[in-house]
């Protein structure tokens, strides 16, 4: 019997990281399962009690809740609240929050460790190899430095 999964899903709320938290209900969850919804913001001035550990977990009733969530200082997507309303019903999956603030390649790689997550999922922002080499790219460093499997979803709206 296969042990209920811990999956993480690197999210800004962007058209992209909303493609490959579809990308993992369609093809990661099965009934048990936990999603663990990471979201990183870079201004950790408000919020230093939770500098280095993050967030507690937030349960999905929660996160619906606006005026609970701008405590955070982060505001939903409507869009992704009903897919994750949708797939709790229908996969049987259970889905809660995880809120990192600093700098975002490492909060995620801190967040695999934290949740003790067996994949992480992101999307990719499509970046050329130009931006990819002057910005960096998260999901590059990732690849190289997770401890767990790590699925890069590309947006298929995307043309190039």
């Amino acid at each position: 019997m296969v042990e209920d999964r811990k999956v993480g899903v690197a999210t800004d709320f962007s058209k992209s990281s909303n493609s490959a938290l579809k990308w993992a209900i369609e093809n990661m969850a099965d009934k048990g399962d936990t999603f663990y919804i990471i979201h990183v913001m870079s201004d950790g001035s408000r919020t230093n009690i939770w500098a280095k550990s993050g967030s507690p977990l937030i349960p999905l009733s929660i996160l619906r809740q606006p005026e609970a969530m701008s405590n955070y200082g982060v505001q939903t997507d409507p869009e992704v609240l009903d897919m994750l309303d949708a797939a709790a019903g229908q996969k049987e999956v259970n889905f809660v929050a995880k809120l990192y603030w600093g700098e975002a390649r490492q909060k995620l790689i801190d967040s695999i460790e934290d949740l003790k997550l067996d994949s992480l999922v992101m999307g990719s922002r499509g970046r050329g190899s130009i931006k990819r080499i002057l910005m960096g790219s998260v999901s590059n460093f990732l690849m190289i430095h997770a401890t767990c499997p790590v699925a890069i979803v590309r947006d298929s709206s995307k043309s190039k």
